[in-house]
């Protein structure tokens, strides 16, 4: 019988986007009126780019909503790739990455997904290291977050 801390739907993939979305928050931090991100892109809220367009604004509370909707939109997104039976934080880790990064990033990176498929979770945690580049170039934000990350999914597998 698995343990609600490593089965995937009910309160497992509660926690874990309940996890990432307190991971994701401090990363992204928030703001109210849409800008353009490294790269150019319209931006706002958490990071949100999804349909944003410049001069659009938001609540604290939209801000918030968003954010747990992505997420919850990217976990089950993940399910296709992402083996069931993850720890709560590994799992959170992936879906801050992917959240960062776009939701097919897991399932369709051939480093990620070929990681993944062998089960080699751990591998795919430390590759998460991997993407620090926006625009071409190392951003240093960028780099701090994958260690973030990579630590957190870690985390998660040191306590099985």
């Amino acid at each position: 019988m698995a343990t609600k801390n490593k089965t995937i739907g009910g309160l497992g993939a509660a926690a874990a986007i309940a996890a990432a979305i307190t991971f994701i928050a401090p990363w992204e931090g928030v703001e109210l009126r849409a800008y353009r991100d490294i790269v150019g892109v319209p931006t706002i809220c958490y990071g949100e780019t999804r349909g944003v367009k410049m001069g659009d604004t938001a609540t604290h509370t939209q801000c918030e909503t968003q954010l747990a909707k992505a997420v919850a939109e990217f976990e089950k997104a993940g399910r296709e790739c992402l083996p069931a039976q993850l720890p709560d934080k590994t799992r959170a880790s992936f879906l801050s990455f992917s959240y960062n990064l776009g939701p097919r990033i897991l399932c369709n990176s051939p480093t990620m997904s070929r990681l993944i498929k062998a089960r080699d979770i751990a591998g795919a945690c430390k590759a998460m290291t991997m993407f620090n580049r926006a625009g071409g170039k190392v951003v240093r934000g960028l780099t701090r977050r994958r260690e973030a990350e990579k630590a957190l999914c870690l985390s998660g597998l040191a306590g099985q």
